[in-house]
């Protein structure tokens, strides 16, 4: 049912031929949770429902009587759940009612030649059976759409009482067009349907694909390509791509495919592929974010070594009578963007990163000393616990090389080990510490996600949940 329907689309809310970064699955367990949920919201809208007004006419011996049925509400309602199934065949869904019963009251007008008359009137709707096949599709922008491409209704009898004005004349004639009027009724329901779900289409064309995070980088997440439909799941594929907001530049890598695993016993899976990340690395990158300048006013006030030639000078000797007691500054920056790799169970980070020293004079004016390059491979683990993302991480390796030297060449294993050590006992714990701390799984606007966990795969971490809506405030 169209009520279902909505849920399901809000609950996920979200260049052809791309391979998805993130993709978005609704299994069955989820369908039905979000039908069973939606089938409740709709019995407790029932009694704010108007009906549209319902007119025609009755042909009669001598003319044609135009009736108008205005202000109908529902006073009583049997709602019976609906059935929801994915539809492959339309790639979408399919939603059958049967033995939906209704009451309605409002108002009653009639029109023949100069007579007008009105009053009040009651109307009882028995076993009303509905089928409608809504299809999703992907817009020429990379929305959502979503149209009605079949609906059939049959009501099985209607009943109509008829009060106030000349009601003794009205009734009878109600009761010999009882079958035409209850065709009228259900002539009304599907339009009444169609144009919903139009409403909806028009809500989901509003929605945003791209987004501002920060002030440096935007996220597209339009649809890769149309949504995919089986007989246990919905698919969506998102771009999932990050860009520098300064240069919008494409990065020198693709989304690679990747299979998420079924999670039947879940209502939903995300799967973000390694490409996102790295996507959004190549974003500050090109920005040029990635660098800062370091002094000795920077370094914490324990420390055993000072950024000045004199400390540095037990590492580089010539410091001392090349350039006795200057400061320094240091010039760090990536030479190539940070890449993120995934594996099962654990997550690699590798840098490429540069230092270029510099020795700074009195009167603020700098000389260059050298330039060294670093490789660093870090990995980590990610999990959930307490409602957040958590996780871990530790340095493997890292190499340090003399890239080009204004003071000549010197061995760099003492550098490296001071930088090893400053790396484990005061950068990673704190790190360490933000990443036990976690942080909220992200919400949804009508609901939250609960029973979650992460699995990290081959180039794509999976994230596999129940989710428990709010359809009311």
């Amino acid at each position: 049912m169209l009520f279902s329907v909505v849920v399901l689309l809000l609950l996920l809310s979200c260049t052809s031929g791309e391979n998805p970064a993130i993709q978005v699955i609704l299994t069955n367990k989820g369908l039905q949770y979000g039908k069973h949920a939606g089938a409740g919201w709709v019995q407790e809208q029932l009694g704010s429902v108007t009906v549209p007004d319902l007119s025609g006419d009755i042909g009669v011996l001598i003319g044609s009587i135009h009736y108008t049925l205005t202000g109908i509400k529902i006073t009583q309602c049997d709602f019976p759940e609906p059935s929801l199934e994915f539809f492959q065949d339309a790639t979408g869904f399919k939603a059958s009612l049967s033995g939906l019963s209704v009451a309605l009251t409002g108002q009653w007008k009639t029109d023949y030649g100069i007579i007008h008359d009105r009053g009040t009137f009651e109307v009882a709707i028995f076993k009303v059976d509905l089928l409608s096949v809504v299809e999703l599709g992907r817009d020429p922008d990379g929305r959502l759409s979503v149209s009605s491409i079949h609906c059939e209704v049959q009501v099985e009898d209607v009943n109509i009482q008829v009060h106030g004005g000349a009601s003794w004349i009205v009734q009878p004639i109600v009761d010999h067009f009882h079958s035409r009027i209850r065709a009228d009724i259900e002539a009304g329901i599907c339009p009444w349907l169609e144009d919903a779900i139009v409403d909806l289409e028009l809500h989901l064309q509003a929605l945003n694909v791209s987004f501002d995070v920060g002030e440096f980088l935007s996220l597209e997440l339009p649809l890769s390509s149309s949504p995919l439909v089986n007989a246990s799941a919905l698919n969506l594929g998102l771009k999932g791509e990050f860009y520098s907001v300064k240069t919008h530049t494409e990065p020198p890598f693709e989304a690679q495919p990747f299979t998420m695993p079924p999670q039947p016993g879940y209502m939903l899976s995300v799967g973000l592929s390694e490409f996102t990340l790295n996507s959004a690395s190549y974003g500050c990158f090109s920005s040029g974010l990635l660098q800062a300048l370091i002094d000795d006013s920077m370094i914490p006030p324990g420390s055993p070594v000072r950024l000045n030639t004199t400390s540095m000078g037990r590492f580089i000797p010539q410091l001392l009578t090349m350039f006795p007691d200057l400061l320094m500054k240091l010039q760090v920056y990536a030479r190539e963007a940070p890449m993120f790799s995934f594996q099962p169970e654990a997550g690699k980070l590798s840098m490429m990163g540069a230092v270029k020293a510099f020795a700074v004079f009195p009167n603020g004016t700098q000389t260059p000393l050298f330039t060294l390059h670093s490789d660093s491979l870090f990995s980590g683990k990610m999990w959930i616990g307490g409602g957040r993302v958590k996780g871990s991480m530790k340095m493997d390796n890292l190499t340090l090389n003399l890239a080009s030297s204004e003071v000549g060449q010197f061995s760099t294993d003492s550098l490296k080990n001071m930088l090893e050590m400053a790396m484990k006992m005061l950068v990673l714990p704190k790190i360490n510490k933000i990443l036990s701390n976690g942080t909220d799984l992200p919400r949804m606007k009508y609901g939250r996600l609960v029973n979650s966990v992460l699995k990290m795969e081959e180039g794509f971490i999976a994230v596999s949940s129940d989710a428990k809506v709010f359809l009311t405030g």
